[in-house]
């Protein structure tokens, strides 16, 4: 029997955003994937396997591990070019040398009947300025406007106003000290930069109240009229949607694993409200 969803994040925003049956097969019916996700199989399994070992040895780094040591694991073509992308990376430089760093960090906060949940690969504060770092594989840079309305993008500034003050020696963090920035190991020279202001952060938890709320309502879960994404579900054949998988470089702007959270909640930080 599937386990009551408890929480949402930013993946299962966006799958319900983008497809509500998608949600409701993965979320709540917790149905195994069926179908694969993008052609070619093993490549692309390949990648986002190389893809979750990179957020390890930047881990690694953040940690404290010398950056030699780090680089001996890098130990296939990818690994070792992003590596050098990275530790290269005039934008990088001097960030390990910050007293703010927070890495892996997860924070929760209520959200309706539910807690909202995200994963942070790094938050780092410099004097009045909070940056979220979010490391990305992609081998397509995506658009800057895609990002934007991404609810990765807005979940994780959001959420810090909500539940990161303790990361701030207990002060409130205020929209305007935020910042985001992803970087892509294979476009080392062009990150996607976005601040935060207030009226956006009332814009974001507004529109993530609604959903919470939408989401708790729900009797039924439409498919979504847009059948370009069908290509890229692993739930396509539920839906009687086609057989062939899409291509992987475009399936990975559109698709990303769901966290596994396993939470313990008073260790997880949060501001009641």
């Amino acid at each position: 029997m599937p386990i009551p969803l408890t929480t949402l994040s930013q993946s299962s925003l966006q799958d319900y955003n983008d497809c509500p049956r998608r949600f409701e097969l993965r979320y709540l019916q917790q149905l195994s994937y069926p179908a694969i996700e993008t052609e070619p199989a093993l490549e692309n399994e390949k990648h986002q396997k190389e893809g979750e070992f990179f957020h390890r040895l930047v881990q690694q780094y953040f940690v404290g591990v010398p950056a030699e040591q780090v680089a001996k694991l890098a130990n296939t073509a990818n690994l070792e070019r992003w590596w050098e992308n990275f530790i290269n990376a005039k934008d990088l430089r001097g960030l390990r040398d910050l007293g703010g760093l927070k890495t892996e960090v997860t924070l929760s906060a209520p959200l309706g009947k539910y807690r909202l949940v995200a994963k942070y690969d790094l938050i780092a504060i410099d004097n009045e300025k909070i940056y979220i770092y979010d490391w990305k594989t992609y081998r397509k840079r995506p658009k800057n406007e895609w990002l934007a309305i991404r609810w990765q993008t807005r979940v994780y500034r959001a959420l810090l106003v909500h539940a990161g003050a303790h990361l701030n020696g207990g002060t409130p963090i205020r929209p305007e000290q935020i910042e985001m920035r992803y970087w892509f190991a294979d476009f080392p020279n062009d990150p996607a930069i976005f601040p935060y202001q207030r009226d956006q952060f009332k814009r974001d938890w507004d529109a993530l109240t609604r959903l919470s709320e939408e989401i708790t309502s729900a009797s039924t879960y439409p498919k979504t009229e847009d059948v370009t994404r069908c290509s890229y579900c692993p739930y396509r054949s539920y839906c009687n949607r086609g057989i062939r998988a899409g291509d992987a470089l475009d399936a990975e702007l559109e698709t990303e694993a769901e966290e596994l959270f396993d939470l313990n909640f008073e260790q997880v930080g949060e501001i009641e409200f």
